[in-house]
């Protein structure tokens, strides 16, 4: 019985921290409507810290985190959000979506990538 017990308080506290977090991302996604960034970031922290034992949220987090940070015209960090994206997290759905937005800021001349600013050196 004592088992038992053990059990449905470990797996409440479990699913207390999984609604917590999924609270908070909603919260997120509310807050980016209303346009209030700063909120949106508070709330991504508090989805960071509830995260670390489930890293398929990340790139979720990040990706409306380079959102937010377009939307304050801070492209630079908005771009390296994308490429953090890109390269962690290569074959999701936040992957092609921040390729997308990549080359939006590239088309615009907010952004110009790493890889695209880099000129090869020639040897003389």
């Amino acid at each position: 019985m004592r088992i038992l017990i053990v059990l449905a308080l470990a797996a409440s506290v479990v699913g207390c921290t999984r609604w917590s977090m999924d609270h908070h991302l909603d919260e997120a996604y509310r807050q980016y409507d209303y346009g209030n960034c700063n909120k949106v970031m508070l709330e991504l922290s508090q989805v960071d810290r509830k995260s670390r034992s489930r890293p398929y949220v990340q790139p979720e987090v990040s990706m409306l985190r380079g959102l937010c940070l377009e939307r304050q015209n801070l492209f630079l960090d908005a771009g390296q959000t994308y490429e953090f994206i890109i390269t962690q997290y290569p074959y999701s759905e936040y992957a092609y979506r921040a390729r997308a937005r990549l080359d939006t800021l590239q088309q615009l001349g907010h952004y110009r990538s790493a890889a695209v600013t880099a000129q090869p050196q020639v040897a003389r």
